[in-house]
């Protein structure tokens, strides 16, 4: 566990030592360091924020980014699973055995050099707040000491977590500074999901559901589609309206 110590001290130091944007390179920092410490390809740390809503913090690599932005836009994977249940999701062969409660987002996932996912819970205090996201390209389980190595992760990433919520602007705001810092692309989509509660007027969840459905229906990316909505370029009455066939 020396690695993970030193990992902690180091974003103690960083934290400390502030700076503009520390807050995000903090978390990315540790998406770095997991898939040193883990048998694991990739790692990325996704924030649940409201209504379903997730942001992703920080993404090691392509893949990682790829599987945080499809669980957003189908709202379902183990991020969700993990969050909700408030423990390790271990899925140690997507192809052999994937999970009933995901089905859309495990059938998706296979077309990236995906085998095997690991999320973990991410807290603060008593908080649930993220989760620590992590795959492989070759099925397998994590053995017992490298399952706690990630729980030693999961928990330095709640402290990198903790930098941006004592960080003004750095945390997640009304106007999404701190998303642009960290390269977010779903501001939009917050957006366009607010521009549903007014026009239609919808419960957030049911907003957001709305919008995913549609997204999905058409075969666009939930991005893309938001993009749209928020420039006017999809008429709210027309496209997601009572009785709307999302995939007509």
């Amino acid at each position: 566990m020396a690695e993970v110590e030193v990992l902690r001290a180091s974003v103690l130091t960083a934290l400390v030592e502030g700076g503009a944007g520390s807050g995000v390179d903090v978390v990315g920092r540790v998406c770095r360091a997991c898939v040193r410490l883990l048998p694991v390809d990739g790692a990325a740390v996704s924030m649940m924020v409201d209504a379903g809503h997730r942001e992703v913090v920080y993404a090691s690599d392509a893949v990682s980014s790829a599987l945080a932005e499809l669980q957003v836009s189908l709202g379902e994977g183990p991020c969700f699973e993990a969050y909700v249940a408030g423990g390790p999701v271990l899925v140690p062969d997507l192809v052999a055995g994937p999970p009933a409660g995901w089905p859309v987002f495990a059938a998706e996932a296979v077309v990236h050099p995906v085998a095997a996912l690991f999320t973990f819970p991410v807290q603060i205090g008593a908080v649930r707040v993220a989760t620590l996201d992590t795959y492989r390209g070759t099925p397998g389980s994590l053995r017992p000491g490298e399952l706690s190595m990630a729980l030693q992760v999961a928990d330095v990433a709640a402290l990198a977590l903790s930098g941006l919520r004592t960080g003004g602007d750095h945390w997640l705001d009304g106007d999404g500074r701190w998303m642009e810092g960290a390269g977010m692309r779903y501001r939009e989509v917050h957006q366009a999901t607010g521009m549903l509660i007014a026009y239609l007027d919808l419960p957030a969840s049911a907003a957001l559901a709305r919008l995913r459905a549609y997204a999905f229906g058409q075969g666009r990316p939930l991005l893309e589609v938001a993009g749209d909505v928020v420039a006017g370029r999809l008429r709210l009455d027309e496209e997601f309206g009572e009785g709307h066939d999302a995939g007509s």
